[in-house]
């Protein structure tokens, strides 16, 4: 059915972990009547943690995307005369670190974000990680506070601290009534009125009720200062300020805001407890009213790769077809989806469309809308909706499908590289075979997931972004695949690098009786510039030295030669290289001469250029009782730590710290020792940096023994 887009909303909830987002989202589909039970994380029944490894740890770890209709607006429960119906996608993403790929994939194609933060806890890492993927992608959010019900909760300090640790300029839109056990309401800022939730039919209806008389010169401030920043950011309010800041209307508060929200210029903040029913149907409102419909946003902007101009497709049906498919997963009943965002055009089922990276046709034999995993088949998808697509060949994350007459390529993703790894092995000769299958399988749903063959002994390497990523792989083999694996120990991914330029003239001869090999090549081997990942390859050879037909071979020879690096074997992530002479033999020389050339040269080279090994840094945040610091410092440092900053948080001592990940492994039972349990930390992939003498050493001599 065609919608208003007006009136849709592409929206996601993100937070760092256990901030509430999927309890958040479970009331939203209660309160939009999708369903009629309120599922609870703590009792493993919630919707949307469909996953059997979600239910059993109580945690998201993939993103899912669901539909419902919320009537705006309403008083005390009912639609007014001039409500509408509102028709919401909604992906809710993790919060844990190692699956960061699910938030960030998400935030590619979405328009809008309600960012949630515990009122206890205010601001942790992993709300920084996403926060700053949200600025990536400039996406206007709202801020919601969620747990008000809980000892140690504070509403001002969290938008505080969103101000100053976010760098954002987060405005109070509500105020609450109580908190920790008396919380039972807010104060709405721009229509200064109070209102309080009925318990018995969890939170479904309110009473508007008098501002408490203690709270009257609080509200008088915060509404003050509300009505300064939407009057600072639109001129045309900003004289009606001036000469008298009561005269401005509600309505013009709530058009300036929601202008300013998807300028993110503002970002308001609102708070409740989803647990205990309360705050969410306001949020609701507050998404309908503040964050942007598909119209909103931009045209999006792509490539011809026919002309490789840049092109625009607005988002109406009478633009040609253009999407982006931003995860691909697998269902035991329909096969493999792909989650894509329509921008623009519409796509009927069983049509089909371009996949511009391949260059091929692909037939979409089935269009869903999905409601967790659950699909519900519909006849076409339009302009600004989310949707999922059956009966594709080879469709991947990040491709763009677009009407067969008018390509586009638009913008994909950036995904972080692994920094774990470890072997594994089919308990039985049997699952050989389908071990090569799931882990393709899984490699294909998950950009951070990679998995290969280790020359020197055989073993099949799965690497990730941290241990529970690992270890959620390992247990899907299992269940879903019905593989049986015996793994080894966690293995850290190192890389290797070039630090300086270096000169080299490589030979290849080889004379065996009859034609011969031959190939002559002089260059410079050095750093890639800044910014420039992969090898960054150029040949200024003057004159016929090297054929030309021969420098595509030279370039593949150092290309191949990257993914095994000189010192241990570990992949090069970048490097330049400069062709600057050589000489060919008219009947030995040939591609493959040049090939083998290219990458004796890259391992006789590394020396000269200084080639190292590089190991992945971790940033880790430790929150203890101040008695412990002394000890967890310590340890620390023990493990090559280099103390970044250290500060308060609810009663507590914050360290924030960079540590190499080889030295982290086990770190949470060490820091429960040090602590009596009453540590707690999260750690996420920071950046690649030179490994110490000693270290490279061991490093080396332990990759070596494996060869051996």
């Amino acid at each position: 059915m065609a919608r208003d887009l007006k009136l849709t909303r592409n929206i996601g909830i993100a937070a760092h972990i256990d901030a509430g987002k999927t309890t958040t989202t479970e009331r939203i589909l209660f309160y939009t009547g999708v369903s009629h039970k309120i599922g609870e994380v703590h009792d493993g029944a919630s919707t949307m943690d469909w996953m059997e490894q979600e239910a059993e740890r109580g945690i998201t770890i993939t993103s899912a995307a669901t539909t419902c209709d919320w009537t705006f607006p309403k008083e005390n429960g009912e639609p007014t005369a001039d409500a509408q119906d509102y028709h919401f996608n909604i992906i809710d993403t993790p919060g844990h670190v190692d699956f960061t790929v699910e938030v960030n994939r998400s935030l590619r194609v979405l328009d809008g974000l309600v960012f949630l933060f515990s009122a206890v806890d205010g601001v942790e890492p992993q709300s920084e990680t996403n926060w700053r993927l949200a600025d990536n992608y400039k996406v206007p959010r709202i801020g919601f506070v969620n747990k008000m019900d809980r000892q140690g909760s504070d509403f001002l300090s969290v938008c505080q601290q969103v101000k100053d640790m976010l760098k954002s300029n987060a405005v109070p839109i509500v105020l609450n009534i109580g908190d920790e056990d008396n919380f039972k309401g807010i104060v709405d800022l721009v229509k200064n009125r109070a209102i309080v939730w009925h318990d018995d039919n969890y939170g479904s209806t309110f009473d508007v009720v008098d501002i408490p008389e203690d709270m009257k010169d609080e509200v008088r401030k915060y509404r003050a200062l509300l009505i300064e920043e939407v009057a600072s950011y639109d001129e045309n309010l900003l004289e009606k300020f001036m000469e008298d800041e009561d005269s401005i209307t509600e309505e013009e508060v709530h058009a300036a805001l929601r202008a300013a929200v998807m300028d993110m210029a503002i970002i308001p903040m609102v708070c409740g407890s989803s647990f205990k029913n309360k705050g969410v149907q306001f949020l609701l409102d507050a998404v309908c009213r503040y964050l942007p419909s598909p119209l909103d946003r931009e045209s999006v902007i792509g490539t011809n790769p026919d002309t490789d101009k840049e092109e625009r497709r607005k988002p109406s049906v009478k633009e040609p077809f253009s999407a982006l498919a931003f995860k691909i997963a697998t269902d035991p009943f329909v096969g493999r989806l792909a989650f894509f965002r329509a921008y623009s055009g519409r796509l009927d089922a069983g049509s089909y469309i371009l996949n511009n990276r391949s260059g091929k046709k692909e037939r979409i034999s089935r269009i869903y809308q999905m409601h967790s995993n659950k699909q519900n088949a519909i006849d076409f998808i339009e302009a600004g909706d989310i949707g999922a697509a059956v009966g594709f060949k080879d469709i991947k994350t990040g491709d763009t499908m677009s009407d067969e007459k008018h390509p586009i390529v638009l913008e994909s993703m950036d995904f972080p590289d692994p920094v774990i790894g470890i072997a594994v092995e089919p308990k039985t000769k049997a699952d050989v075979d389908k071990l090569g299958m799931a882990l393709a399988k899984l490699a294909e749903e998950d950009p951070t997931f990679t998995a290969r063959t280790d020359e020197a002994s055989g073993q099949t390497i799965i690497s990730g972004m941290g241990e529970l990523h690992l270890d959620i792989i390992v247990d899907r083999l299992k269940r879903e695949f019905k593989v049986e694996v015996n793994q080894g120990q966690p293995q850290v991914e190192y890389k290797e690098a070039i630090t300086q330029a270096a000169d080299h003239r490589e030979v290849y001869k080889k004379q065996s009786g009859g034609r011969g090999k031959f190939a002559d090549i002089v260059f410079t081997i050095e750093p890639a510039d800044e910014g420039v990942v992969g090898l960054q390859f150029e040949s200024v050879i003057k004159g016929g030295n090297v054929p030309k037909e021969f420098i595509p071979s030279i370039e593949k020879g150092f290309k191949m030669a990257m993914v095994n690096g000189p010192l241990a074997g570990f992949e090069v992530d970048s490097m330049k290289v400069t062709l600057k002479d050589g000489s060919y033999h008219d009947v030995d020389s040939d591609q493959l001469s040049f090939e083998l050339a290219a990458k004796l040269g890259f391992k006789n080279s590394a020396k000269a250029a200084k080639a190292v090994i590089m190991e992945p840094i971790m940033k880790l945040e430790v929150i203890t009782p101040e008695e412990n610091m002394g000890d967890i410092v310590g340890d620390l440092n023990r493990r090559r730590g280099q103390m970044s900053s250290m500060g308060d948080r609810a009663g507590a001592k914050t360290v924030k710290a960079t540590v190499p990940l080889s030295e982290m492994f086990g770190y949470v039972t060490t820091l429960r020792t040090l602590s009596s349990g009453r540590a707690t930390s999260t750690m996420e992939f920071s950046h690649y940096e030179q490994t110490p003498q000693n270290v490279s050493e061991e490093v080396i001599k332990a990759a070596k023994g494996v060869e051996s």
